[in-house]
């Protein structure tokens, strides 16, 4: 076994399932296993806490250029492991894949990311690496290391079967609701029916992917609008007084979350509680010097160089936010994320460490 799939089948054998979900444990356990990784290869590291036993850990290698800084960021948290086929903490590898939760998602990315700093020797940025808690729940991670550091560009790993994408899509969440009067089944007439009121929302919701069609991204498609969950009613004989729905409304880049949701409240004149998750879109321009660096290097290595774009978000947009150009790069497809029989494909993330190594060698 190659040191880079022995240190992501390490990582898999970690359970970092995040601790909002089922099974989920403090990260403090795998970012022990990645700052000893750094100081086994004379790395400098620190570990910045976010919560307790819940820290980032980063890793540095300094640069020829004063003042430049260039970050690669990867989560080690992953999503729960309820309904997994395979066992999800012990990787194997067959048909030149390796299986385990996380193992692309994003393990995968952030072993090569480890390995492409190992073998960078004096690049022309400083070189940060880091492995950010609490992607798949809040983003805490990345939003306390752009509270606390700056950089020039950023490379955020996710699944983009190692594409450079410079768009993503926005995220907004709330919860939605009708108001009615409680009254004896028996004399529905005396009551006012949340639900119905609900029933009647929804068909205007579920019209609101029509309209959204009209105006899609080159680069990401249309924004979206689903409701995942909903609930209301107190007992089968009682006229229901309230009814709640909880809505997932995906963003193009040019839109903006404070106004889409002030529109919605406005428009649709019902209940509405303020976001749970309000996230911007990506968009770093083409032209922005990560984007052309990682597409240079992609070309070098015989990949695709064309900037592209996905309907999911990461924690690059916020970086973008803080005012750190980024892109999402790295191995894998978003189709094996959270599966139940999650792998990666061994040859993608050796490819990716190439990729990785050479932006950390060329960026400037």
């Amino acid at each position: 076994m190659t040191p880079l799939l022995a240190t992501l089948s390490g990582l898999v054998r970690v359970n970092s399932v995040n601790p909002a979900y089922e099974h989920g444990v403090p990260e403090a356990e795998i970012q022990r296993y990645v700052l000893e990784f750094f100081r086994s290869h004379g790395i400098e590291a620190f570990s910045q806490e976010v919560y307790p036993q819940r820290p980032n850990v980063i890793g540095r290698v300094p640069g020829r250029i004063p003042g430049r800084r260039l970050v690669f960021e990867a989560h080690c948290d992953t999503a729960g492991i309820a309904g997994m086929t395979i066992p999800p903490f012990t990787p194997e590898i067959r048909g030149g894949r390796l299986y385990g939760r996380g193992a692309c998602d994003t393990k995968a990315g952030l072993a090569a990311m480890l390995h492409a700093l190992a073998e960078v020797k004096s690049p022309p940025c400083e070189i940060w690496v880091v492995s950010a808690m609490d992607e798949e729940h809040n983003y805490r991670g990345v939003l306390r290391l752009c509270e606390a550091f700056t950089a020039d560009a950023a490379v955020v790993s996710e699944p983009t079967s190692l594409r450079a994408v410079v768009a993503t899509k926005g995220v907004l969440r709330w919860r939605m609701a009708t108001r009615g009067k409680a009254a004896h089944s028996s004399k529905p007439h005396l009551g006012v029916n949340a639900i119905y009121a609900m029933a009647r929302l929804l068909l205007r919701l579920e019209e609101e992917n029509e309209r959204l069609a009209a105006a899609a991204h080159p680069l990401v498609g249309p924004g979206t609008l689903s409701v995942g969950m909903i609930g209301g009613g107190t007992q089968v004989n009682v006229v229901p007084d309230y009814c709640w729905i909880d809505v997932d409304r995906r963003l193009i880049p040019g839109e903006d979350p404070e106004t889409v949701f002030a529109d919605y409240r406005g428009r649709f004149g019902v209940e509405c509680e303020p976001p749970s998750i309000s996230d911007t879109p990506l968009d770093t321009p083409c032209s922005a010097p990560i984007a052309r660096a990682a597409g240079e290097a992609l070309s070098a290595l015989g990949l695709d160089p064309r900037p592209a774009g996905v309907p999911y978000g990461s924690d690059a947009s916020k970086f973008s936010r803080a005012g750190i150009p980024g892109i999402v790069l790295g191995p894998g497809s978003i189709d094996q994320a959270h599966t139940a029989d999650e792998w990666v494909a061994i040859e993608e993330v050796e490819l990716a460490l190439a990729v990785y190594r050479r932006i950390m060698e060329t960026f400037e």
